[in-house]
């Protein structure tokens, strides 16, 4: 593991990456995500190559996931048989991630490429929740119901797939093969891009597993550790991207922002909360679009020697 902080004044560059975790954690205790698709744009402003900086904010995530998974335990949140499942296929997927990484860092393209996809990630991200947001607090003029319509237990190509395994914490009764492809997607997307992957896996075991929301978090965060923590290696010994140091510096701010933000969230309004954490989304995904059409200051990208 090489260090690659651009590292002139070694207090103030730490004291900025603690600041950014400290960002990301207060982001998670307040609005309930992970933050890791946040760390990686926000270090990439800052100046870290985006090949170092989504390996890197991988093994934030693992740590941030840990104190998740052993709360969730503990009321009986986690499905481990699911989970097992889900951490099969997204190790097949960091194993995939692994090979178009390096083949797009072989080529010179993979800056850009995480760049891009960071843009639709983000993109998305924002505008489902600045809907949402706009639903709750004013339903009458953005067509929002007061009543939810009845939850489909599961998607039909889900119920369609064979080898049926009952899955009793979640209360299913359904193929494997769906929860290990949706596994498949979040290692690579965690390869690629350094993310948790718990934007994408909570709702798509709430819509498409349809699994009980008792144990979706928790279910998530199990997965997110175990992938987090292999895709770590994988950046380490492959890759070697993963900077030791960053993400040592990150980790001790996101810890003592998610506690800060857990607090500031008992006293605001969450509709309120989704729609700033919406417009901060967006925003940042818009600097991130018009970043890619202007010429950089620098010229570079991190390819192996």
């Amino acid at each position: 593991m090489d260090v690659y902080l651009p590292i002139a004044n070694l207090a103030v560059d730490g004291f900025v990456i603690v600041g950014l975790g400290l960002v990301t954690g207060m982001l998670s205790g307040l609005f309930g995500v992970g933050g890791g698709f946040l760390t990686t744009p926000l270090l990439i402003f800052y100046g870290i190559p985006p090949t170092v900086a989504a390996a890197s904010a991988a093994s934030q995530v693992t740590g941030a996931s840990v104190s998740g998974v052993f709360a969730h335990s503990r009321n009986d949140g986690v499905d481990y048989q699911m989970g097992a499942v889900t951490v099969a296929g997204g190790m097949l997927g960091a194993l995939i991630g692994a090979v178009i990484f390096n083949l797009l860092r072989n080529i010179g393209q993979i800056d850009v490429v995480i760049n891009v996809l960071y843009v639709i990630l983000l993109s998305s991200i924002g505008g489902l929740m600045a809907r949402e947001a706009l639903q709750s607090l004013w339903p009458e003029r953005f067509g929002g119901s007061g009543q939810r319509s009845a939850k489909r237990r599961h998607h039909p190509m889900v119920a369609s797939l064979p080898y049926r395994w009952r899955f009793y914490r979640s209360g299913l009764y359904i193929s494997p093969l769906g929860p290990l492809i949706l596994g498949v997607v979040v290692g690579i997307l965690t390869m690629l891009m350094g993310v948790g992957g718990g934007f994408i896996m909570v709702p798509a075991m709430l819509y498409i597993l349809g699994m009980s929301a008792k144990v979706v978090v928790g279910t998530s965060l199990f997965n997110i550790l175990f992938i987090t923590m292999l895709v770590t290696m994988v950046h380490a010994f492959t890759t070697r991207a993963v900077d030791i140091v960053l993400a040592g510096l990150l980790l001790v701010g996101s810890v003592t922002g998610a506690q800060l933000g857990t607090k500031v969230a008992q006293f605001a309004k969450p509709e309120h909360l989704r729609l700033v954490l919406a417009m901060v989304v967006l925003t940042i995904a818009l600097y991130m679009a018009f970043g890619l059409g202007v010429r950089p200051n620098e010229v570079y990208s991190v390819v192996p020697l």
